[in-house]
């Protein structure tokens, strides 16, 4: 009898060698790679098991209509953003985030809204039966057309599918289900990779959407091969720090829609709310006449946000002054620092510096370098930024400003919420209709015309 041949897998990346590793060379993690069991190949379900002539399916780009694809409203709008319309017929939706984070919630509360056309199998593998129940009865989803369904057995689970037809699958969690003919473990990386691919076949064989539950590594990557994220769909990661009430929905993958689009949810008692108006909610209690704040617009997709930037300087007693920033890139930080100081003659070498965006939201786009460098001006030099200003441009190393996109819908934004001043850069200020807008537009071309507009603004006040 001919040995079995051995190989090595990577347990974070499903990377395979025929030797092991300490390191591994795919993903770059040490001490990740480990001895493998012979893969066993599922055939998915509904398959053919011999070969067959698929020219009969072949069709013409020009016969497929729209219409076929049918997308499902959720009942949550925030939801239905970041899809790109609602939940697509036969497709597959990956869903992640922190333990707690309100991945659950979140979906037990759509079968409420999905329930009144549609049925609904929600499957669980690390909940029983009265949990959900429990759980369905504090959320008060009492729909009839929801049906539960405990189990680990991803191919038995498949036939159930199969048989039953539902309109709608909910699978909660990947991780916990396995596939028997596979020796190893619920939550290896075989089979994560393979109960998802047999989803994902069911799916489409049946054009019945599914929405899987997947975990995330202490880095906050979805856990599982990478895959895994190429095999479904859609993939949509739940943020927000568990302990404050805000959450955000954003989406990595979308084969049918943007993945600029982020939902916006606040975590209540009653589950979760969808707030249609995140900027007056993050505006909500600012200081009033305190140094180091100062508010900028960013765009998440076609939305325009409204969020605080504050920003703390105090002497330091450190030989290396402390540099902390949450929710802005870090670099990008000591980037505005050395331009602060090289081009403004602000000086922050003895000084440590604390940088928050107000809320948990995350600053990625430059556009906020122009409301970061006043929040730092303000700190530094305790001077308050009015209330009623708000600022966006980009912010080069010669200490210029330069435009951004999206002007208009960040400045109707800022006018809507009743700010009276904008500091915004002068190339983009010549592209816009000024006249429709009441709030004052200040164009600057540096910072130094920025803080010159800001002092100016402290006299009048």
């Amino acid at each position: 009898m001919a040995k079995a041949k051995i190989r090595y897998e990577c347990t974070a990346c499903g990377a395979e060698y025929p030797k092991w590793n300490g390191r591994c060379t795919s993903c770059g993690a040490w001490n990740t790679i480990e001895e493998a069991p012979p893969e066993i190949r599922v055939s998915p379900a509904g398959k053919a098991s011999a070969r067959s002539d698929l020219s009969m399916q072949i069709r013409e780009l020009a016969d497929i209509g729209t219409n076929e694809d049918i997308r499902y409203d959720t009942g949550i709008s925030e939801l239905n953003r970041v899809l790109g319309g609602g939940l697509v017929k036969g497709s597959v939706v990956l869903l992640g985030g922190e333990p707690g984070i309100g991945k659950s919630t979140l979906l037990l509360q759509i079968c409420q809204f999905l329930g009144r056309s549609h049925s609904v199998l929600y499957v669980s593998g690390e909940e029983s039966a009265r949990q959900i129940k429990l759980r369905a009865e504090r959320l008060a989803v009492d729909t009839e057309n929801l049906y539960l369904l405990t189990g680990n057995d991803a191919e038995a689970i498949c036939d159930t599918v199969m048989q039953s037809e539902p309109d709608i699958v909910i699978i909660d969690s990947i991780q916990t289900m396995s596939i028997a003919s596979i020796s190893s473990g619920a939550g290896s990386v075989t089979q994560v990779r393979e109960c998802t691919s047999l989803f994902m076949h069911t799916a489409k064989a049946k054009e019945i959407p599914m929405l899987l539950v997947g975990h995330v590594t202490k880095e906050g990557a979805i856990a599982g091969p990478k895959v895994m994220e190429h095999i479904v769909d859609a993939v949509l990661i739940f943020e927000g720090d568990r302990y404050q009430s805000i959450r955000v929905l954003r989406a990595v993958k979308n084969r049918f829609g943007s993945t600029n689009e982020i939902g916006v949810f606040e975590m209540r008692d009653s589950g979760l709310a969808e707030v249609e108006n995140p900027s007056a909610m993050l505006l909500e209690g600012r200081p009033h006449g305190v140094s180091g704040t100062c508010v900028c617009c960013m765009m998440e997709g076609s939305r325009p946000i409204l969020a605080e930037i504050q920003a703390l300087a105090s002497k330091s007693t450190l030989s290396a002054p402390r540099r902390t920033a949450t929710g802005l890139d870090y670099n990008r930080l000591y980037i505005l620092l050395a331009v602060l100081e090289k081009r403004m003659g602000l000086f922050f070498g003895g000084l440590d510096v604390y940088l928050n965006i107000v809320g948990g939201f995350r600053l990625d786009e430059p556009a906020g370098d122009l409301a970061v460098a006043l929040g730092l001006y303000s700190a530094v030099m305790d001077k308050p930024v009015g209330e009623t200003v708000i600022a966006f441009g980009e912010v080069g190393l010669g200490g210029e400003v330069r435009a951004v996109s999206g002007a208009a819908q960040r400045i109707a934004e800022a006018e809507r919420l009743g700010f009276t001043l904008c500091i915004l850069p002068k190339q983009t200020l010549r592209g816009l209709q000024t006249d429709r807008f009441t709030i004052r537009l200040a164009g600057v071309s540096s910072l130094k015309e920025a803080f010159r507009v800001l002092e100016q603004e402290g006299r009048n006040g």
